[in-house]
């Protein structure tokens, strides 16, 4: 089987036949294919015409691309905008938020008659309104939890709009997985920085982290790891000058990636607001960075996540010998027991998704005991239920276990639910 990084193309939702994953040179960099015809339109009628003038300008590359946003705030917008006035064809929006009033002043795609409505939704509505030669895929959801490994394979690159370490370390696993490109950017008062990440040569965003950064990601969470209620993510002070600033650079670079230009991967830009000074660092590399694990081609099924794990597990069979079991990316909280009132309750989410609240014990107000599991195994009650019950979200690629090793599984049964983002609603 194949074991180099690899990409599940579709076709883009409104865009002619997929675009071919760039190719690295020696430094890391993209090679740009000249073997591309290209014609020279001066054309004032034409939307695109004033682009096609740069000698290197694809726009049927553009058009045939595909680009997943990860998250709709002011970066995201800034983002989504630059994306919809430059034509590419299929972009996916996920955000789990809706919006609020103090968004208006560095948003964009947002208006004061927005308010409460999920972000993701509107800045693809308003994204549309600019642009309707484009297909914008909006996703309510959270991008750990609601969004499957099969999309992050199809896309030729993410763009990480985020505001939390979290969300951008999920992100870095799942792009390696996979091997896309993945170009992240991070903001506060008049300060920010782009950093660029190209599978698997270069350095990527957990290859930075320090011991400080995991202390911190770690702060979300009490002792039974489950989300401290009192803690925010995201109130972080910005200038929209900022925020466009530095989604600027990211779509200019991911334009570059499109047209299979060099890129500096594993480098960071940042930008000094106050002094208005600006510098390049190169990220180092780590050998042994967890992040760095690539996932071979996966056998495709047409089961979905409507599927039971039993229903998994015996089309795994195929190529596995057994006892099988299987693997759960999202450790996946049970249920809450209290030992001392013998009280339980089914939570049956991903750790993620489940509140200290929610531990409480309704009879003595003592925090539950989680029941966690990483796997279920084809002997397990819980083989029953379905695939999303367990915490797998739609067009996943899952990993089984056997005896004989492990195997990886591509749910084809939801890529048709990519038109409409699987129907993730609020």
């Amino acid at each position: 089987m194949d074991q180099s990084p690899f990409s599940i193309r579709g076709e883009p939702q409104a865009a002619p036949a997929g675009l071919d994953r760039v190719s690295l040179g020696p430094a890391g960099g993209a090679t740009a294919d000249s073997a591309d015809p290209a014609p020279l339109r001066i054309d004032d009628d034409d939307r695109y015409g004033r682009l096609r003038l740069i000698s290197w300008w694809r726009q049927e590359r553009l058009a045939a691309a595909s680009v997943l946003v990860v998250g709709a705030g002011a970066l995201g917008n800034e983002v989504i905008k630059n994306l919809a006035l430059l034509g590419v064809g299929t972009t996916y929006l996920i955000d789990l938020d809706l919006i609020e009033a103090s968004n208006l002043s560095r948003s964009v795609l947002f208006r004061s008659k927005d308010a409460g409505r999920p972000k993701a939704e509107v800045a693809a509505w308003r994204a549309r309104e600019l642009n309707p030669e484009i297909a914008v895929v909006p996703m309510h959801g959270d991008v750990l939890t609601d969004l499957g490994l099969g999309l992050f394979a199809d896309v030729d690159l993410v763009i990480g709009c985020l505001d939390n370490r979290e969300a951008r370390l999920w992100v870095n696993r799942q792009c390696w997985k996979v091997g896309t490109p993945w170009i992240d950017a991070g903001i506060q008062e008049i300060q920010g920085v782009v950093k660029v990440f190209v599978p698997p040569d270069s350095a990527c965003y957990e290859c930075a982290m320090t011991e400080r950064d995991y202390q911190l990601l770690n702060l979300r969470y009490n002792c039974p790891l489950l989300k401290r209620d009192e803690i925010l993510a995201g109130k972080v002070p910005t200038a929209p000058t900022i925020a466009a600033m530095m989604a600027a650079l990211q779509v200019q670079e991911a334009l570059k990636l499109l047209h299979g230009m060099p890129v500096a991967a594993g480098t960071a830009m940042v930008f000094n607001g106050v002094g208005n000074q600006f510098y390049t660092t190169r990220l180092p590399f780590r050998e042994n960075c967890l992040s760095h694990e690539t996932y071979p081609r996966p056998v495709e099924l047409s089961l979905g996540k409507d599927s039971t794990v039993a229903d998994l597990l015996a089309a795994a069979r195929h190529e596995l010998e057994g006892p099988l079991s299987l693997a759960l990316d999202r450790e996946l909280v049970v249920s809450v027991h209290c030992p001392r009132c013998d009280w339980r309750e089914e939570i049956m989410r991903p750790r993620t998704k489940v509140r200290q609240a929610e531990a409480a014990c309704p009879n003595c107000r003592e925090l539950g005991r989680p029941e966690l599991i990483s796997a279920v195994d084809e002997d397990s009650p819980l083989s029953g239920r379905t695939l999303a019950a367990v915490g797998v979200p739609a067009y996943d690629i899952v990993r089984v276990d056997g005896s004989s090793g492990c195997r990886f599984f591509l749910l084809a049964g939801d890529r048709g639910g990519r038109s409409t983002g699987w129907g993730l609603g609020r």
